[in-house]
């Protein structure tokens, strides 16, 4: 058997079902292999949608994909989907042919290249060892929660190997991080003494159990349950959930998590954009930050307590130590306020629909309300993102696909492919903007060809509003990010979509029948929303440049 055959069966053997990539003469033969031996493979249009692709699915399946490229330019134009997924800690796979002629018009520096983006380059080095390299990659990618690079030189993929193939088996599950019992006994004794206490889960409470963990704490102590962008929806249903904390949050919950006296971040990096520069950090209130990761504790914010350990293992502990229960923030008064307000939704706006546009809010209330409550939504990047991510609601932590550590523009359409071949037994909507919807068009062919039965709605405000409304009022030219009326919907229906174009709250019907059918074909909303102001969150996220 030649290495390309006997890695790409290993793989898959270990675990990799799913593998996206746009297929060359270099990753042929392992694609192929790994087909075979019974994974799915999804070709996308572009490597970057590719890698966006293999994150999503990776993030909402919990089960690690792996992205199959060409050497040299299959590599680059993954660049930025790989990036976002080392920025973001996805145990990922990258597998990448490489060419070891400096000579060849394909050859670059592919080490150096994930070094820059902060992933980890590992290599096949011979055909004896080309298996059991293989699999160690995969086992460090799930172990060490990395984007790695394997890369398979073009010469060593055509070798025999020698002898038997090695047998492969999945890698032993990461082992969680057990806490110290002086730091579960510390803890105890903050929420203890606290009267205002707030938990903030991150990505690192998306794991089996956490939230369950998290709730039964939090009920123990009175504390008020939010989350991290990333984990949006890990606490639905919870009548003491304060939703996202941050720039998307609903102006109540941001006055409660502001008069906390306890903050305790479980698997949450309480960065900027989670704690609003600080601002929700009030003068006198104790910092706790749980992380499995050592490095994590203390990168943002100055902490009262580190804790090293698993969220859902710390949580159960402390629950144990705990000796009677509080009522800290769960009184009457705030129960019947987040009842009427807790949500952004709740709050009064004047709409400013008309001239043949329509308001955001109005757009993504309606739209919370027409579509099935069993979604999985992925959302781009730019001014309009605060809305499906404020404005529609979400069944758990895997109901919502937040692709934004790189916080690049383009990878909103690829994000819920990748989800929604995650959770087939959800609606997939992507979330986008005219100009991510537009950088990332060549996969709305990717939608059709699968036949996702997609939900793609674009907030169209003809141009790059996050840049519109940042200069506008500072007088700037804005020749350079505004661009002509669109029709998105006529391009749409190129790709074999179904499609409407909404400029008021009545051409949502479209939207209704389209549910009500039998939705044989993908549908796109081109929603001509209002451009007269920014986002409300867009003023504090720019603070962040």
């Amino acid at each position: 058997m030649k290495v390309a055959e006997a890695v790409g069966r290993a793989l898959v053997a270990a675990g990799i079902g799913q593998v996206f990539g746009v297929v060359g003469s270099g990753n042929f033969h392992l694609t192929n292999a790994m087909t075979a031996a019974g994974a799915r493979f999804v070709a996308a249009r572009h490597e970057g949608g590719a890698a966006t692709m293999a994150d999503a699915y990776t993030r909402v399946g919990a089960t690690v994909a792996a992205l199959s490229v060409h050497q040299g330019p299959g590599l680059t134009n993954a660049l930025t989907g790989i990036t976002e997924a080392a920025k973001s800690r996805t145990p990922l796979l990258v597998l990448a042919a490489e060419v070891t002629e400096p000579r060849s018009n394909f050859h670059i520096d592919q080490d150096a290249l994930m070094r820059a983006v902060g992933a980890v380059p590992m290599r096949i080095t011979s055909a004896e060892e080309a298996v059991a390299q293989a699999l160690e990659a995969l086992r460090y990618a799930l172990h060490e929660r990395r984007t790695v690079l394997l890369n398979l030189p073009l010469a060593l993929q055509a070798l025999e190997v020698p002898g038997e193939v090695p047998r492969a088996v999945p890698p032993p599950a990461r082992e969680p991080v057990e806490p110290t019992r002086a730091d579960v006994d510390a803890l105890a004794g903050l929420l203890a003494a606290a009267r205002r206490p707030v938990f903030v889960a991150g990505r690192g409470a998306r794991a089996d159990g956490a939230g369950d963990a998290l709730e039964a704490l939090a009920e123990c102590h009175g504390a008020l349950l939010a989350t991290s962008a990333v984990a949006h929806g890990l606490f639905h249903g919870n009548p003491w959930s304060l939703g996202v904390s941050g720039g998307f949050s609903s102006p109540l919950a941001s006055e409660l998590i502001a008069s906390a006296d306890l903050i305790v971040g479980w698997g949450c990096a309480l960065n900027m954009w989670t704690m609003r520069h600080g601002t929700l950090i009030g003068a006198g209130t104790a910092v706790v930050q749980v992380d499995d990761d050592p490095t994590a504790l203390g990168a943002h914010q100055e902490l009262r307590l580190g804790v090293t350990g698993d969220v859902t293992r710390t949580a159960r502990r402390v629950r144990a130590a705990a000796d009677g229960k509080q009522q800290g923030l769960r009184t009457p008064d705030i129960a019947e306020a987040l009842a009427a307000r807790g949500r952004r939704r709740d709050v009064p706006y004047e709409d400013t629909s008309g001239a043949g546009r329509i308001d955001p809010r109005t757009l993504t209330v309606a739209l919370d309300d027409i579509l099935p409550a069993e979604r999985v939504i992925g959302v781009d990047s730019g001014n309009f993102m605060g809305y499906p991510m404020a404005y529609l609601s979400v069944p758990d932590e895997n109901g919502v696909c937040f692709t934004q550590a790189f916080q690049s523009v383009g990878l909103g359409l690829a994000t819920a492919i990748g989800a929604a071949l995650a959770r087939p037994d959800r609606l997939p909507v992507a979330a986008l903007g005219d100009g991510g919807a537009l950088m990332g068009a060549a996969d709305l062919d990717t939608v059709r060809r699968l036949g996702l039965p997609m939900v793609v709605v674009v907030y169209d405000d003809d141009g790059y509003g996050a840049e519109v409304h940042h200069f506008g009022p500072g007088g700037h030219p804005l020749h350079t990010v505004e661009f002509p009326e669109t029709d998105l919907a006529a391009l749409a229906r190129g790709y074999g979509f179904e499609a409407v174009t909404v400029r008021t709250p009545a051409d949502l019907g479209a939207v209704r029948e389209w549910l009500a059918g039998p939705r044989s074909a993908p549908l796109l909303v081109d929603a001509k929303v209002v451009k007269d102001r920014g986002a409300w969150w867009l003023e504090e996220a720019f603070r962040g440049h």
